[in-house]
């Protein structure tokens, strides 16, 4: 990102984050011997003597990946294995990670539930981020994350607005210190630093804490130690480039500038606040976007980390979570229910990405590859240990009431920014008022992102 990188996208096109907070694989078009091509991974004489379609009726012009992975998913529930088998050989049939929506569906989502029946899930996650790692690289990252921003308006939605609103908790102060526990690279903030430079009153001082969070000292949502050498140094590389391309590019605005990174190895609710160096003559913000969905959502823990939040004593705490309930459940309808969850989310991403993207482009695939690890992790592995059980925004709501906080109404000046956002990008976004805090990103009619901003 050079500075006519950050210069012409901040201000034309907003900068992006990353719906999965973790390094994106590879996306040369190629196909690959590893878990993210299961089509045909197994003999067809397998289930030579099975007739898959014998009590399944389909209709082949609509969703038909919604029927087959439903039946498949109640079939696990029902620990019917005949059945499953029919239907995991049907799927096999189907199904390619190059196809249209519902081939692409039924190729992920067939991966997911044969690592469950496996008990497989924790050995497939770990080799599709094995596969990831080994092309994450600063340039991969950002040229996915320009083309992202440039195509839809998933990401920059939430930067938009967290922005408008930090912009206006920090109106009159000459000390800013943002704590940004986002996983997004710094893309959100060059549009920041351009309204900080166009400021009537003097230039404010600007410090910026970006925390990394990495699991076991691995890539964000790495499940095992395993492949956290090359992940965390990866990652480490790409921040370390980002931190000279912020630096100058807020020379170029004139802009006081101050960066730290820290990276943390484990939970988020688990984060040494000591470290963050706030001062007391610092005006403070916390932005988190996409990432608290990544705290376990066990023993209370995300109600810890925002209680920890209020500690800090901030002027605003921002938030951006896409909007899904993804809770599998652990056996029986439970399973069934959360899976149904779980397919819609999907579905309505990838619809998304499909009008969005062109069928072969390199930046979408990355994207597909990176649903495609989520979706096993949330089918196939342990819920206790999930990094990408999503909430949906009634729930946060309610965590945040809970431990003291109160919703900030973003003004009309910072949804009209959103609203003319939006409408540079193909119809079917729109912008809708929560009923209690933030606003929703829609899809053709349906909330798919969710930004709100909070006080103590």
């Amino acid at each position: 990102m050079d500075e006519e990188d950050f210069s012409a996208s901040s201000s034309k096109q907003y900068y992006p984050y990353y719906p999965h907070p973790q390094p994106h694989p590879s996306a040369t078009g190629t196909t690959t011997t590893t878990p993210t091509s299961i089509h045909h991974a197994f003999e067809t004489s397998e289930f030579s003597t099975l007739s898959p379609a014998r009590d399944l009726t389909l209709d082949f012009s609509g969703k038909w990946a919604n029927d087959i992975l439903m039946e498949t998913a109640t079939a696990i529930a029902d620990r019917n294995s005949g059945r499953f088998q029919q239907l995991i050989w049907m799927l096999n049939e189907l199904s390619s990670p190059y196809g249209d929506t519902d081939q692409k569906l039924g190729s992920y989502f067939l991966q997911a539930l044969f690592s469950r029946m496996t008990d497989s899930g924790e050995r497939c996650y770990r080799t599709l981020a094995s596969v990831s790692e080994k092309t994450c690289s600063f340039e991969t990252t950002r040229k996915m994350a320009l083309k992202f921003q440039e195509v839809s308006p998933w990401t920059t939605f939430g930067h938009v607005a967290c922005n408008g609103a930090i912009m206006e908790a920090f109106e009159g102060e000459s000390k800013l210190h943002i704590i940004d526990i986002s996983s997004t690279y710094c893309t959100q903030w060059p549009t920041l630093l351009e309204s900080l430079a166009t400021r009537t009153d003097e230039t404010p001082h600007l410090k910026l804490t970006t925390i990394v969070a990495t699991k076991n000292g691995g890539v964000p949502g790495s499940s095992t130690s395993g492949t956290a050498a090359g992940s965390l140094a990866a990652v480490q590389d790409i921040m370390k480039e980002i931190e000279n391309r912020m630096e100058k590019f807020a020379r170029l605005m004139g802009v006081p500038f101050k960066f730290n990174v820290i990276h943390h190895g484990g939970d988020l609710c688990e984060l040494d606040l000591s470290k963050l160096d706030i001062k007391e003559d610092e005006a403070l913000a916390i932005n988190c976007v996409g990432t608290l969905h990544s705290i376990r959502a066990v023993d209370n823990r995300r109600d810890m980390m925002i209680s920890n939040f209020k500690k800090l004593q901030p002027r605003i705490i921002t938030v951006v979570e896409e909007e899904a309930d993804l809770d599998v459940g652990v056996d029986g309808m439970e399973f069934v229910k959360g899976f149904q969850e779980c397919l819609r989310w999907f579905r309505v991403y990838f619809e998304a990405l499909d009008e969005s993207f062109a069928r072969t482009s390199n930046e979408r695939l990355m994207l597909e590859r990176a649903a495609g690890r989520a979706i096993v992790e949330l089918v196939a592995c342990a819920p206790s240990e999930s990094v990408e059980r999503r909430e949906p925004a009634n729930r946060w709501s309610r965590r945040f009431h809970g431990s003291g906080f109160n919703p900030l109404v973003l003004s009309d000046e910072v949804c009209d920014d959103v609203r003319a956002l939006l409408r540079r990008y193909k119809e079917g976004w729109s912008m809708t008022q929560s009923s209690d805090a933030g606003i929703f990103l829609s899809w053709k009619g349906q909330p798919v992102v969710w930004a709100s901003a909070w006080r103590p």
